[in-house]
């Protein structure tokens, strides 16, 4: 049986009903970091204003 190794070209998915953002910007837990179960994060943001 040969497997389909297509990537999703959509993104990452989350379930209904779950507040991703807030899910996101959880913490790990102490046991999560140690047993390495967690994700570096790094937010970057966009000014659009123009200095006066």
């Amino acid at each position: 049986m040969k497997k389909n190794n297509k990537v999703n070209q959509q993104g990452p998915t989350v379930a209904p009903g779950i507040d991703d953002q807030e899910e996101l910007e959880q913490s790990a837990s102490q046991q999560e970091i140690d047993s390495g179960e967690y994700t570096s994060v790094t937010t970057i943001s966009y000014d659009e204003v123009d200095p006066s």
